[in-house]
């Protein structure tokens, strides 16, 4: 028997499995519900019934006992988002199925996503992401930027410029991005102690293989 992780997108992939090789367990994360290539991903409770539907027919094939799922709250907050995946999994699976369903939430402070928790556990200095603030506050208000797409370029400045080397940037697509920012170098702490991590890796053990 063994367990499956669905996550939501390419970004939480290799974040997820930084953080499982860094808490040292074994958990199969399943390609992701959205694609690499979409910015945001529109629709994933669409697209988490789809993989929900496939994961069915494979489940008594491959023995999967237990399917973790973890999603962002964005701004409906993990209540209404836990609420959402729930009901895909009702839909999906009904009430007759010996499958044990958890499900995470990620957020800071009951809101946001990937990249609102990256900001919180960054390891390096932030000289040129952090000054996006400045940016930000002297846009006119008919070209506010949300709160979600700020984090995710607040991410990209942060990894870019930051934290990556003049030889590294004649090359940023390869060695500046979230895979090799996420899994090749030490440019977050997963180590730091708040409760948003911690609840993260409690649930991640809990879905351990081993």
């Amino acid at each position: 028997m063994s367990n499956r992780l669905i996550v939501e997108s390419e970004n939480d992939k290799f974040f997820i499995e930084a953080l499982v090789k860094n808490i040292n367990i074994t958990i199969e994360v399943d390609e992701p519900v959205c694609s690499i290539d979409e910015y945001n991903c529109l629709g994933g409770m669409s697209k988490l019934e789809n993989k929900l539907v496939e994961l069915k027919g494979q489940a008594l094939k491959h023995g999967i006992n237990k399917i973790g799922i973890i999603f962002d709250a964005d701004d409906v907050g993990i209540e209404t988002r836990t609420k959402q995946v729930q009901e895909k999994i009702d839909l999906v699976f009904e009430q007759e199925h010996d499958i044990q369903f958890k499900i995470h939430i990620l957020n800071i402070n009951g809101s946001g996503e990937l990249e609102t928790l990256l900001k919180q556990i960054k390891s390096k200095d932030s000289i040129i992401a952090d000054c996006l603030d400045n940016w930000r506050n002297c846009l006119p208000d008919e070209k506010t930027i949300k709160e979600k797409d700020f984090d995710k370029f607040w991410i990209q400045v942060y990894q870019r410029y930051d934290c990556c080397t003049n030889r590294e940037k004649k090359q940023a697509d390869k060695n500046c991005n979230n895979e090799a920012s996420l899994i090749g170098k030490e440019i977050y702490d997963f180590n730091k102690d708040i409760k948003e991590l911690n609840s993260l890796k409690k649930f991640l053990m809990s879905m351990n293989n081993s």
